[in-house]
């Protein structure tokens, strides 16, 4: 049987998907890639300290609410003596680092490499430009205390759900998530109930997310939880053998 000019078109466009895996050296210098980043990451973020984590969408402009609720929590985090860390671009994340920066805490930030160059934001003072979103989202998880969502996109689903299936599968401790934002996430909310209602999670499970519109309300979650479960110590010397920076002075 004849092969027609479609048939030839379709088949020249699919031998890559059809190869397979790549070669064992382009796998071995992805792994080594990875771990470069990683230690690069834990070497420019290991004096950050205890972190809280604000998720959110980068498209919200300064002229928007939840710019503004964001800009507080990063302020009230700051208040409370903890880092503020972001996914280090524009919108909530600027505005959470803002809050920090410009009331004397201390704002760092999880960048990424994007195809239209996601820039840091000027309200860090310390952050780290990854190539992978997995590498990444492990730092923002590695240092934090407390997790804080809000208002988002497919990236920020992403790292809430990731987040809650860590603390779900107790691979992480039980740290508090705060999902912000009554009007926005109403319809996520009652589709983790329903996931309930079906029995795909347990109830205990909607006991890790607190839903809230109220700023005072989630810092009391948060201050509840750190109060019960950990204790005020002196900070141990940390040497920096490795050539670390410490955050540039006054940061407080």
């Amino acid at each position: 049987m004849a092969i027609t000019k479609e048939q030839l078109v379709i088949s020249a466009k699919q031998p890559l998907y059809l190869e397979g895996p790549q070669s064992r050296g382009f796998e071995l210098s992805f792994a080594f890639e990875v771990f470069a980043q990683l230690i690069s990451g834990n070497r420019a973020l290991y004096f950050v300290g205890p972190c809280i984590t604000v998720f959110g969408s980068a498209r919200f402009t300064e002229k928007h609410p939840y710019y503004a609720a964001a800009r507080e929590f990063g302020k009230r985090i700051a208040g409370i003596g903890f880092t503020v860390m972001t996914g280090g671009g524009p919108g909530i994340m600027e505005a959470a680092n803002r809050g920090a920066f410009e009331n004397g805490g201390a704002s760092v930030g999880c960048n990424i490499h994007l195809p239209f160059e996601q820039q840091p934001n000027r309200y860090m003072h310390k952050w780290f430009t990854f190539d992978y979103f997995f590498v990444r989202k492990g730092m923002m998880l590695k240092y934090s205390y407390a997790f804080i969502v809000m208002p988002g996109g497919f990236g920020t689903m992403d790292e809430f759900f990731s987040t809650l299936t860590l603390i779900q599968t107790k691979s992480i401790t039980q740290f508090p998530i705060v999902l912000f934002g009554k009007d926005f996430y109403k319809p996520l909310m009652e589709s983790i109930e329903l996931m309930k209602r079906e029995g795909t999670i347990s109830e205990a499970d909607l006991e890790l997310v607190k839903f809230t519109d109220d700023i005072d309300e989630a810092m009391d979650h948060i201050n509840k939880y750190l109060a019960n479960n950990y204790d005020i110590r002196k900070k141990r010397k940390r040497f920096w053998w490795l050539f670390e920076k410490r955050f540039p002075k006054p940061y407080r």
